[in-house]
């Protein structure tokens, strides 16, 4: 270490080492305030800038990106350090008498190799922030909440597995990042935190947020993505909460009093999740900014989303909506909420109004929605998790029309027989999220529909007979069990989406796809494709191909990224001539 830098960081109180190669810390640097400086036994001629004995005591040290694979214990001998940078090292632990240094604020050791923290740390009264993200830590010590002054708290990219209950007396953490760990779960004592303001849990394994958080009112950021939840964490008392980031989870609803609990909501991030609707009341988020809604299930949207007075941006791509155009999607966010607005004053009642049951509802009718039906002509039972549909709700159709019929969310082992009674009028029927195994010839006689739900069942194959839906034009097979792809859709010639992600399908005809003229998107993602015939290619109808997650080669990651028609363009250079 050169001499002038010591001389300067005697009169600054800062050394800044970072990036010279060290493979150890010299031992002049931990005694700096100790030893005689060499200057005070050559110049006795002192100028006002060279007096030694006024030297200040080292308050910060930076030691980033260097080789160093330990430090000495000798750290102890700079009591006055406040802070302490040794990120991007190759340590694998840390030296005990780091607890000596009382004046400690700030400790960087992130990005290093360190397997544990040392239990002295705890003995840091001053310290508001300590960085170990980046390392290889299972666990974390017990008493970390001792660290009362502690303000930032980065532990992401770690192996952790739990957090300790003792995080709960951190009352004065503002950001705490815990992204990129292996939590199955957050202690709900967390809640305790009272100045939390951001917190990451992204890309973890967690399936509920615990509901106390929803008593944390000093939130303003909270991370969720990349993880199992299935619906929005209910966050009442979070009055503050400005961004909400739960995209790629499993979320399937969007449920209405959640959302008018959140205000102040700038950001909402939903994106990859399995949402089919979007409530009324989002129309109380009036400070949203950004909705991001992409690549989910969504096949209407409120109108009244247009009101929104402060939205600039809204990302819808990649959901099967059938009231808005493709080509109004790409027009950007003001043209779509011009749109949305346009369409208000034409709407009818909404979808959600159910009928009083007064003393004139027959007790058979008390379980359907009669209004629904006649209003709306939708039959709906779902999410009761029923082995069979009641009787009940097939006679409360009566003579009325019904258009769509909805009875996912069950627990039904095949197709309702007496769907076949709606032979005449229904064209849109879902029964995704059920246990149904194979599908009857009953489903083939409803030769007026147009849209068909089935994911999340345990189907293998589609019988032949299918051939007769000659209207139908979204079929949603994702989250089954085929393995083969189903031979039935190349001889459906009105479809215009197949989806059929989450399966084990091994391989695709490229010349009967092409016969399927309307087909606008197909959807592969996370099945068992070898590989991707070229002739594929010669789909170019096809405006969105997602292939994402299947174990081929060819095309690579960086072409799939460049989206559908580059793909395409690729797949044509590879036919052979």
């Amino acid at each position: 270490v050169p001499q002038g830098l010591l001389r300067l960081a005697r009169r600054s109180g800062q050394l800044n080492l970072a990036g010279r190669g060290l493979t150890h810390v010299p031992e002049h640097v931990w005694r700096i305030n100790l030893d005689t400086p060499e200057e005070a036994q050559q110049n006795l001629s002192f100028g006002a800038a060279d007096r030694w004995w006024e030297q200040t005591d080292l308050t910060k040290l930076i030691l980033a990106s260097n080789k160093l694979q330990s430090l000495s214990e000798d750290v102890q001998l700079l009591p006055a350090l406040t802070m302490l940078d040794v990120h991007d090292n190759q340590l694998t632990s840390l030296p005990s008498a780091l607890g000596q240094l009382e004046n400690l604020q700030k400790l960087d050791v992130s990005h290093n190799k360190l397997r544990s923290l040392p239990e002295e740390l705890l003995q840091l009264p001053r310290l508001r922030s300590l960085l170990v993200q980046h390392n290889e830590l299972s666990q974390l010590p017990e008493g970390l909440g001792q660290l009362l002054s502690l303000e930032e708290l980065d532990v992401s990219n770690n192996q952790l597995t739990a957090i300790p209950t003792s995080f709960a007396l951190l009352v004065n953490l503002v950001r705490l990042n815990l992204a990129c760990n292996q939590l199955k779960e957050l202690p709900a004592d967390l809640s305790a935190m009272k100045s939390l303001r951001q917190l990451d849990c992204t890309k973890n394994y967690l399936e509920t947020v615990p509901p106390k958080f929803a008593t944390m009112a000093s939130l303003e950021q909270l991370y969720l993505r990349k993880n199992k939840l299935r619906s929005l964490p209910e966050l009442p008392s979070c009055k503050l909460l400005k961004e909400l980031h739960a995209g790629e989870n499993q979320i399937e609803i969007l449920n209405a009093e959640n959302l008018k609990q959140l205000s102040s909501l700038c950001v909402l991030e939903l994106r990859d999740n399995k949402i089919k609707a979007v409530p009324e009341e989002i129309t109380v988020l009036q400070k949203l900014e950004r909705l991001d809604l992409a690549n989910n299930d969504i096949s209407r949207l409120p109108y009244t989303l247009g009101n929104l007075p402060q939205l600039k941006f809204l990302a819808l791509e990649g959901n099967p909506l059938r009231t808005i155009r493709r080509d109004l999607l790409q027009k950007g966010t003001q043209e779509l909420l011009k749109y949305l607005r346009s369409k208000i004053q034409d709407d009818g009642p909404g979808p959600n109004e159910e009928p009083p049951v007064t003393a004139m509802t027959l007790p058979s009718q008390s379980k359907v929605n009669i209004h629904a039906i006649t209003t709306l002509k939708l039959l709906e039972y779902s999410d009761k998790q029923a082995a069979e549909i009641p009787e009940a709700v097939f006679d409360a159709v009566g003579a009325n029309p019904v258009a769509t019929v909805n009875f996912s969310k069950n627990q039904l082992r095949e197709i309702p027989p007496r769907l076949v009674e709606l032979k005449d009028s229904v064209c849109d029927v879902s029964l995704g999220f059920n246990k149904i195994s194979s599908i009857s010839s009953e489903l083939c006689l409803l030769q007026k529909l147009t849209h068909l739900d089935l994911r999340n069942n345990f189907l293998t194959a589609l019988p032949e007979e299918m051939e007769a839906l000659k209207r139908l034009h979204t079929i949603n097979l994702a989250f089954n069990r085929f393995k083969v792809f189903p031979s039935v859709l190349y001889h459906l010639p009105a479809l215009e989406n197949i989806l059929l992600s989450n399966n084990q399908v091994g391989s695709i005809d490229p010349v009967q796809l092409k016969g399927l003229d309307k087909l606008g998107t197909l959807d592969l993602q996370n099945n068992d494709l070898l590989q991707v015939p070229p002739e594929l290619g010669n789909c170019e109808n096809l405006r969105s191909l997602l292939l994402e997650g299947n174990p081929f080669r060819t095309p690579r990651a960086a072409v799939l990224a460049k989206g559908t028609a580059a793909v395409l363009e690729y797949l044509r250079s590879r036919i052979p001539s």
